[in-house]
């Protein structure tokens, strides 16, 4: 029997372990190991991707979103017990990076339709103490709409994007700053590229980017012990750099961005041409957006694991993103009555299928028919 396997690290690595061993080189010839040449021009890159002015790499995502957080509190932007409004379908660091600052995390459940924040639930858990609203780009799809502007304008809040799933991806409605690139939509964003991620480390590397000069700054210095020159510590800070190993990486990846997101897209839409099974509600591709499929997320009400199980027994590997939202986690208990109906519906329903710009299209086809078969 064919396997299908979910991701393979080794072969989304394959095509550029050449171009990635020259730049390893680079660096021992070097002998230059953080803060270095790698890393600067990662952060210009994706600057210019976001069409912000400032990027500044870090350690991982949770760390780019705890440091966001950290530089409004030290900025006097927000304050311990300030609320910040975060979609309930997400991975539970979205939440951490709150919690870890001081900050009340307030859920806010979904759109059916997109699995991502729903703006008019959102506008209705602001309160004076809301101070920002955090929106994923779950999957690769962008989480944005005029809403989010209006929001933004009439309470005062910050736009924090999480665009650890969806870089290179962007909205048909044009963000705060009139661009369209998420990453760039709202008032700061934090990038994720764990290895698994569409442009993924050989280890783990996150980024904040954002247009506002003051916060750069601070995030700069927090990830860097505090200090914003040498021996000279202005905040209490944390040691979340990126080593110039896993920059160069992704400088080299992120070269190949606009291929890697075609194949993937490429596959998503074979899904969704060659997916019948009425069992199976597919995702929606928005023509006017460019998704990048981070995962692929179908939904299959009420027999989502005999579905898993079925794919299984035909060799296919899925999984499931997420199966349990953060405010049902152990960790965060005192928000487990909290209704939040769209969000713990689809939790029992969601199934993800292998996406990969690695895997043969034929196999993608393959799926598909197997899935039909359920």
């Amino acid at each position: 029997m064919k396997h299908y396997q979910f991701l393979s690290l080794k072969k989304v690595n394959e095509p550029y372990v050449d171009e990635i061993r020259a730049a390893w080189e680079q660096i021992l010839d070097d002998g230059w190991y953080l803060h270095g040449k790698f890393a600067a021009h990662l952060e210009r890159e994706l600057a210019d991707l976001c069409h912000v002015g400032h990027a500044v790499a870090c350690s991982n995502g949770l760390d780019a979103l705890r440091l966001i957080f950290r530089a409004y509190v030290e900025m006097g932007v927000m304050q311990h017990g300030d609320e910040v409004i975060v979609p309930a379908n997400t991975y539970v660091a979205s939440v951490l990076a709150v919690t870890d600052n001081g900050l009340v995390p307030v859920f806010a459940d979904i759109d059916e339709t997109t699995m991502n924040l729903d703006f008019a639930q959102a506008e209705q858990k602001i309160t004076p103490r809301t101070k920002a609203i955090m929106v994923v780009h779950l999957y690769g799809s962008p989480c944005w709409s005029p809403d989010a502007v209006r929001l933004a304008e009439r309470y005062g809040v910050k736009i924090v994007e999480d665009n650890a799933q969806a870089i290179g991806a962007s909205s048909r409605f044009a963000g705060l700053h009139g661009t369209h690139a998420t990453g760039g939509l709202g008032d700061v964003a934090a990038f994720s590229f764990y290895p698994t991620k569409n442009i993924g480390a050989m280890g783990d590397a996150g980024a904040v980017v954002t247009s506002d000069k003051q916060l750069a700054s601070a995030v700069r210095a927090l990830a860097n012990y505090g200090a914003d020159t040498r021996y000279h510590n202005i905040y209490r800070g944390l040691n979340c750099r990126m080593d110039e190993l896993q920059a160069a990486v992704l400088c080299v990846k992120l070269g190949h961005l606009e291929e890697i997101t075609v194949a993937r897209r490429e596959r998503a839409a074979i899904y969704d041409a060659h997916i019948r099974n009425p069992q199976i509600v597919k995702p929606r591709i928005f023509s006017e957006d460019v998704q990048v499929w981070h995962q692929y997320e179908i939904r299959v009400p009420k027999r989502r694991d005999e579905f898993r199980d079925y794919m299984a027994r035909h060799g296919v590997e899925t999984d499931i993103h997420y199966a349990v939202p953060p405010h049902l986690q152990p960790c965060y208990r005192q928000y487990a009555a909290i209704e939040l109906p769209v969000t713990c519906r689809l939790a029992s329903e969601i199934v993800s299928l292998p996406v990969s710009e690695s895997m043969p299209v034929g196999d993608i086809a393959e799926i598909a028919a197997i899935a039909n078969g359920f």
